[in-house]
């Protein structure tokens, strides 16, 4: 099988070595896009510029913390890959084992002792005259003001139909796996990554209404810029482009979620618990 090993810092190093060494000793190909590659100094992996280069993959092994494991989903542009996560940053939330556990978890992938876990994603769609843009969100669609002291304006429309102008520092259509990121901070809910739905939530909203909303996963949203102040548009932390007066947005859930190899059954708010250190009282 074709394996991606995606993973750019230092701290990855040592797990990525005893990746590739495991993959190849049991007649694999470990792959590694050249930018990786090169922090990652694996002799063993092949490096490829793109990660169609690598031919028919069966897995990504993301090495490294939560933006790691983004950036994993985010190159495979909907291929129906599963991805596995091992933590060597900080929270780990999406990771699934922890390095000493790799190879354990490698060998279980491949006797197929393993669960492959469905996440929504958003395609998030740009129009700004005749030109579009396109992106996948894992996590959220960030729509923020560009300057500190002012607010911009956003109109929601639902399924087509008008709901409300935003006044506000910006607001976030985030998905559940989204919502214990950014939208966690801005005081959004909490949503088990099993529903299917599209979360709402505005950013420092100067006016009455400013609770989130929670939408079926089938409705559409759009957000259009409306009064004189540019906003950026920012796909899971990375700036995507800036939008303009009239630009318009479309959120909607992706056909091509992305998929997580799980080695047992996770209980969402048992997962929540020991990621946020959560006590017993």
């Amino acid at each position: 099988m074709n394996v991606l090993i995606v993973g750019n810092s230092e701290r990855a190093e040592e797990v990525a070595t005893r990746v590739a060494t495991w993959l190849v000793d049991h007649g694999h190909r470990p792959f590694a896009l050249a930018s990786d590659a090169s922090t990652l100094g694996v002799d063993s992996l092949h490096t490829i510029v793109s990660v169609g280069d690598a031919g028919d993959l069966g897995l990504v092994v993301g090495i490294g913390g939560d933006g790691t494991m983004l950036r994993a989903v985010a190159l495979l542009e909907g291929a129906r890959v599963p991805v596995l996560g091992v933590n060597v940053g900080l929270l780990g939330y999406l990771a699934e084992v922890e390095p000493t556990g790799v190879e354990t978890a490698l060998a279980r992938f491949f006797a197929g002792d393993v669960h492959i876990e469905s996440r929504l994603v958003l395609d998030v769609v740009a129009a700004s005259g005749s030109a579009t843009r396109s992106w996948r969100a894992l996590n959220e669609a960030s729509f923020e003001k560009q300057h500190a002291g002012q607010t911009v304006r956003l109109r929601l429309h639902i399924d087509g139909a008008p709901f409300t102008t935003y006044q506000a520092d910006g607001i976030l259509v985030a998905t559940p796996t989204g919502s214990t990121a950014y939208s966690l901070s801005a005081r959004g809910p909490v949503i088990s990554p099993e529903h299917d739905a599209i979360l709402i939530t505005p950013l420092a909203p100067h006016m009455l209404f400013d609770r989130s909303l929670v939408l079926r996963s089938d409705e559409s949203v759009e957000i259009e810029v409306v009064g004189q102040r540019p906003v950026g548009l920012t796909i899971d932390g990375q700036e995507a482009v800036v939008l303009q007066p009239g630009d318009r947005v479309t959120c909607s859930a992706s056909p091509h979620p992305a998929l997580f190899v799980r080695l047992e059954s996770r209980r969402f708010h048992q997962v929540l618990k020991t990621k946020f250190g959560l006590a017993d009282r």
